[in-house]
């Protein structure tokens, strides 16, 4: 009997294209789903038949109870090397294979810099305002010297400090183990993270999520922010008190947001936030370019040919008892 993979969460309809899946066809079926499944119960009708799950980041969770509501499941093959939304223990326990791949950083830094710009020099709306037949209708804030403040200074937040150095702003840069050299290496200055929202004009982030980082960015910070700074998050929806921010931007205590990550994705059609006319939002394009997809998708085929073979690669989980593929460990 041929395997069963389900490649979720497909929005574009490119996975099939992204790599070279003809092996895998002639030994599986392949059925793509293009769009999201939220609901709980539909979604474990749908994946019932299937024994190999491909899922594109976080955009479907997979918590214990929805692996163990799908008893076929023996192989979840997500993009990226963390999956904060898959349950490994859950996963291992249920003798289910997790396997991930590597991601490209920079597709990220440059979407940040997009959004930066494209909020202070008002570009989305003056674009739709050409469109409309109009002219000019706003006044855009320039960066040279205005102080970029870096929560997070990994790969991504580096390659975003570099733009800044370019542009001529001042970096500071905060993290719970920065140190003077780090920041010193990538043109930033070590501040503490108080100082950073007292002080910086853009503020960007750049850190994975857990529970240090949940809310990171609340009402308390919020507030020390200058009036005229904006905050920008390409991370994880979840680091912003997203009630807090709502509700700092209706107000209009700072200048704005440009958000590509929200607290649930896809964000509801009648969320309050795609209300206010000082927040850009985009729908999580932070990695979404054809290099990562020909990445992730590439390796993605790999990992299932190599567990097709008994030999997984790049493992997340794998508990002890997991049968593989023709009986080999």
């Amino acid at each position: 009997m041929k395997h069963q993979i389900a490649i979720l969460d497909d929005y574009q309809g490119v996975a099939r294209e992204s790599a070279d899946w003809s092996e895998i066809a002639r030994q599986a079926d392949l059925t793509v789903f293009r769009e999201h499944l939220a609901d709980r119960d539909e979604l474990l009708r749908r994946l019932a038949p299937f024994d190999v799950l491909v899922v594109n980041r976080e955009r479907t969770p997979l918590c214990a109870d929805v692996i163990r509501g799908l008893p076929r499941l023996r192989l979840i093959a997500t993009s990226g090397m963390r999956n904060a939304s898959i349950d490994l223990n859950a996963a291992a326990a249920a003798g289910v294979v997790v396997c991930g791949t590597k991601t490209l950083g920079y597709p990220t830094a440059e979407l940040t810099w997009g959004l930066i710009l494209g909020l202070m020099r008002h570009i989305p709306r003056e674009a739709a305002n050409m469109r409309e037949g109009g002219w000019q209708s706003t006044v855009g804030i320039g960066l040279r010297d205005r102080t970029l403040g870096l929560i997070g200074l990994g790969r991504i937040g580096a390659d975003v400090a570099r733009v800044a150095v370019a542009f001529g702003m001042k970096v500071m840069a905060w993290s719970k183990h920065m140190t003077a050299e780090r920041a010193a290496l990538h043109g930033a200055e070590s501040v503490p993270l108080e100082t950073l929202f007292q002080s910086a004009d853009v503020i960007s982030l750049h850190l994975s999520l857990g529970p240090e980082t949940r809310h990171l960015v609340d009402a308390g910070r919020l507030a020390l922010m200058k009036p005229e700074a904006i905050i920008v998050n390409t991370a994880r929806g979840p680091i912003i008190d997203q009630h807090a921010l709502y509700h700092a931007l209706k107000a209009k205590r700072i200048r704005g947001a440009a958000l590509d990550v929200y607290d649930e994705e896809p964000l509801p059609a009648d969320q309050d936030l795609r209300r206010l006319d000082n927040v850009l939002l985009t729908p999580h394009l932070g990695y979404v370019t054809e290099e990562n997809y020909q990445l992730t998708y590439g390796q993605i085929v790999e990992n299932i040919e190599a567990w097709l073979k008994g030999v997984p690669l790049r493992v997340l989980s794998l508990a002890p008892q997991v049968t593989l593929p023709e009986g080999r460990k």
